[in-house]
């Protein structure tokens, strides 16, 4: 085998094998399908001659070579992000994951960070899927709920409200609930399992039995699209709710909230872009605190 046969991916998809224990579990760790990952497998075995995992019923098995390899290929994914790294502070750029809803408050305030810091280049993240902040996948990140990753700074920033609201379009076809308690009879929209702890889907189940549940999704954007459109009530953040014209407010009540907090490496905040983009991230928030929190009245 020559060093050129050797692909740092193939090794990158044996390490997270190696940690999930299983296929499935590796592809969900990558977002990738797990023949992807068997593939890749299989590759990395061609590349050095020997296999290096036992492929059984419950799971992944690693060969004397696997269990020798793992440490190495460790401190070779460490040596990876440390070069990345490197390369990444040469420019001043600072990335920055939010949850759906929050990039406009950023967007518009844009100019008071530049004058902060002329020249930083702020890069925004806006998914509902919480990013790896010690894989590299951006250097802060705004997260609701609790912090229980002890490697993590977590400074809080504020609380963050739902509500309930509907288009005019489902409002001509059912009057709102007399009862917020009892949405029996309404067409509803619903959060994805995989978010059934979070306060606002708590509120809206419990309250939903005997509704008929026309969609479920993680995405707070499809969420409120779909609610813009007619299809049901919806639980959503104020922030988003509160700014849509399209939207009626159905009570002016916060029906529940979330703590709102900045997390990032403790090594990451040494960086002075980073230190002018969390000033930043805490002057916008605090600014806007009451309209996260939806303290204004119904539509």
């Amino acid at each position: 085998m020559g060093d050129d046969d050797l692909n740092w991916n193939d090794l990158r998809f044996f390490l997270r094998a190696a940690q999930a224990g299983t296929l499935a579990g590796a592809a969900r760790a990558m977002e990738v399908d797990h023949s992807t990952i068997g593939r890749r497998l299989s590759a990395l075995e061609r590349s050095l001659g020997a296999p290096l995992v036992i492929r059984a019923p419950e799971g992944l098995h690693l060969t004397s070579l696997g269990e020798n390899l793992v440490p190495l290929v460790e401190q070779v994914e460490r040596t990876v992000l440390a070069v990345c790294e490197q390369a990444r502070l040469q420019k001043p750029r600072v990335r920055l994951a939010t949850p759906t809803g929050f990039t406009k408050l950023f967007t518009v305030n844009l100019a008071q960070l530049q004058a902060a810091c002329p020249g930083l280049s702020l890069e925004l993240l806006s998914s509902s899927r919480p990013v790896n902040l010690k894989k590299g996948e951006a250097d802060l990140a705004i997260r609701s709920g609790p912090i229980v990753d002890e490697d993590l700074i977590a400074r809080r920033l504020c609380e963050t409200g739902w509500s309930l609201y509907a288009s005019p379009a489902y409002l001509s076809r059912r009057p709102p609930p007399a009862d917020l308690n009892d949405l029996g009879g309404h067409d509803v929209i619903g959060y994805d399992p995989s978010l059934a702890g979070v306060p606002a889907a708590k509120w809206i189940e419990s309250r939903a039995p005997g509704a008929n549940v026309v969609l479920r999704s993680r995405e707070m954007n499809d969420m409120l699209a779909a609610a813009l459109g007619g299809a049901g009530l919806a639980m959503l953040p104020c922030l988003l709710g509160d700014e849509e014209a399209g939207l009626v407010r159905l009570t002016p009540e916060v029906l529940a909230t979330r703590e709102v907090s900045l997390v990032y490496q403790r090594e990451v905040r040494l960086a002075a872009p980073v230190q002018a983009v969390i000033r930043f991230v805490v002057q916008v928030m605090q600014e806007n605190a009451d309209r996260i929190l939806g303290l204004r009245k119904a539509v």
